[in-house]
């Protein structure tokens, strides 16, 4: 990760806990083809190791079971993000010496990738991330809900992974380098743009674009 003073998060784990509860983590490999990328949800245990461990789950077909990948493993969790105009900064009208830049937050983690094929590691790795995401609902699945049988197919066609942080670092780009009154140009021209749409609501109409559209008869 590029480090700049101004935007570096001097605590990534707490920043990674919260972002990990929120959106999933991209890992990436490396193998005899070369990169490969898995977008995937991860849980982490920040008390385990010296910087903590990263734990999920893959397909069986994937190319990181399928293949010895050498070297650490990267995982970036990225979070609210988005592009700031330079017609929003009060620098434009004074000197006009501005330009358009992207805000971000993102947590980068390394470690070496340790595969766990073990059923009984795996079913309490998937009924931890099952319950924390399913915590909002009112009525939260759980995996006992479903016929024991079934749930011992669908662990026969993932694999768990490990990924013991040796490296962790985060980064907060929210311009804090720009003088005062930028920054408030900046938060009243996101405010003013309207309430997007939430997540779930921008997953729901991207699904919904996916769907087959009725003809006219």
């Amino acid at each position: 990760m590029y480090r700049v003073a101004a935007f570096d998060v001097a605590e990534p784990a707490p920043l990674l806990i919260a972002l990990l509860a929120e959106v999933a983590a991209t890992l990436v490999t490396t193998g005899p083809g070369g990169l490969e990328s898995t977008i995937l949800p991860l849980l982490f245990d920040p008390d385990q190791g010296e910087l903590g461990v990263l734990v999920g789950h893959v397909a069986r077909g994937n190319p990181i079971v399928r293949h010895v990948h050498g070297g650490e493993a990267l995982v970036v969790v990225t979070g609210v993000a988005g592009y700031i105009t330079p017609s929003w900064y009060a620098s434009k009208a004074e000197h006009g010496k501005v330009v358009p830049t992207w805000d971000y937050v993102t947590v980068q983690a390394a470690g070496p990738l340790v595969l766990r094929d073990d059923p009984h590691w795996v079913l309490d790795l998937v009924t931890r991330l099952t319950e924390r995401h399913e915590t909002p609902f009112v009525a939260p699945w759980a995996v006992s809900d479903a016929p024991e049988e079934y749930i011992a197919a669908r662990l026969r066609g993932i694999v768990g992974i490990e990924i013991p942080i040796s490296r962790l670092d985060a980064k907060a780009k929210l311009s804090q380098n720009r003088p005062e009154a930028d920054q408030a140009g900046v938060v009243a021209g996101l405010r003013a743009i309207g309430p997007a749409p939430s997540a779930p609501t921008a997953l729901a109409n991207a699904i919904a674009g996916t769907q087959p559209q009725p003809q006219p008869d």
